[in-house]
């Protein structure tokens, strides 16, 4: 079973056939970017100086740690598949797959907190929610380092401050899909191929966030024991 949330709230509940005929899940519809005012380079205090450093630092965050976190999944896979056999129960639902506790991001936080939770964390998406812990977006780490939204190093720093200070409601993919913990797995997969999302919020009844389900995840699975049950 598959629902959309959005900032108003659950606006859809049902199977895979009828989430893929839902507009707003095809096209994913993010949220307007707010544009920073460019200024002059001049005139740059010492505390403009270190806020520019620090902007310098998230770029170079970006690439060094995407490449870390795809060696460290490897490996961890690769551990995962060298394990002494156990009592074998194929995996077929979501629930045997997902990554609790999950990590998320209020929906008050801006994109500079976002930039600290995926460096600290060591993650590359977290999903968006409000005070009650219901879904409303999800923010990934490959959207924010696009380069049609990261700004160049020759930029003034009132430009980076602008770009940190936004609000991650306003950056972020909304509306989007959640999965229930019941869900098949191929199915999963299905939505993620049409979505093009690197996974998807895992949510109760209530919309409040449980788990989280990625593509690599469903990539441990396979090469685990116990293993993916794709044919049952």
């Amino acid at each position: 079973m598959f629902s959309v949330y959005g900032r108003a709230g659950r606006i859809f509940r049902g199977s895979m056939e009828e989430l893929r005929k839902v507009a707003a899940v095809s096209g994913l519809i993010r949220a307007r970017r707010i544009a920073p005012i460019g200024q002059d380079t001049q005139d740059m205090t010492h505390e403009a100086h270190e806020t520019l450093d620090m902007a310098h630092s998230v770029v170079d965050t970006v690439h060094g740690r995407a490449q870390d976190i795809a060696h460290r999944s490897a490996m961890a896979a690769y551990t995962l598949s060298a394990r002494e056999q156990a009592h074998r129960h194929p995996l077929s639902r979501v629930k045997h797959i997902m990554t609790r506790p999950v990590i998320t991001l209020p929906n008050t936080a801006n994109v500079g907190d976002a930039w600290a939770l995926f460096t600290e964390r060591g993650v590359g998406q977290a999903p968006v929610v409000n005070a009650d812990n219901v879904l409303e977006g999800l923010l990934t780490r490959s959207h924010l380092s696009h380069p049609d939204r990261l700004p160049g190093p020759e930029m003034h720093v009132l430009e980076w401050r602008a770009i940190l200070a936004q609000r991650v409601v306003d950056v972020m993919w909304t509306p989007v899909p959640g999965v229930s913990v019941d869900t098949d797995i191929r199915h999963l997969a299905r939505v993620l191929l049409d979505t093009d999302l690197p996974g998807l919020p895992v949510a109760d009844d209530f919309g409040q966030v449980i788990g989280f389900v990625s593509r690599t995840d469903i990539l441990r699975a396979v090469v685990a024991d116990p293993p993916l049950d794709l044919w049952g």
